[in-house]
């Protein structure tokens, strides 16, 4: 949804940041230290309007308890089965893919499915990825935004928890 309201032709890091902190920010917003201070941020590096970012945050506040409509159906869009006929996915940026790689290489948990593994991706896995692309802009200012790099690396790497139904 965040792609498509600026017409982009593919999401990028910025959208999944976004749909990130709008999703869960309890949970990310600890590794910063001034909640004011990110949201202005975000609101800058996500080239989202003051007044769509206040829309989607009491829209989060009202539905928080809906269990049927997950939020990641609300901000990246329909799933695949749900998608109308000529509206398909929308594609993945190479930065965005990129990113995704990596977190997908240091997630400390796995499913099985197949035969075969899945890593279980984690919030704080994709937010380090993109905390730690040197080639990446967003990363230079996510760090410079104050975000507590090493405290996240280590929630990342060595959760206290594992995913819930986890068959690690």
């Amino acid at each position: 949804m965040l792609a498509k309201s600026r017409a982009a032709s593919a999401i990028e890091v910025a959208d999944l940041l976004a749909g990130m902190y709008l999703y869960d920010w309890e949970r990310l917003g600890k590794y910063w230290d001034s909640e004011e201070q990110v949201e202005l941020f975000l609101q800058q590096i996500c080239r989202i309007s003051p007044q769509r970012w206040h829309h989607w945050i009491e829209l989060y506040d009202r539905n928080r308890s809906e269990k049927e409509n997950t939020w990641t159906q609300r901000i990246l869009g329909p799933s695949r089965e749900t998608a109308n006929a000529g509206d398909g996915p929308m594609a993945r940026s190479i930065e965005l893919q990129s990113v995704l790689k990596r977190a997908e290489q240091i997630a400390p948990h796995h499913d099985r499915l197949d035969g075969g593994t899945l890593p279980i991706l984690t919030c704080e896995c994709v937010l380090l990825c993109m905390a730690k692309n040197p080639e990446s802009e967003i990363a230079h200012r996510l760090v410079a935004s104050g975000l507590d790099v090493l405290t996240l690396e280590r929630d990342a790497r060595f959760p206290r928890h594992a995913p819930l139904d986890s068959r690690d």
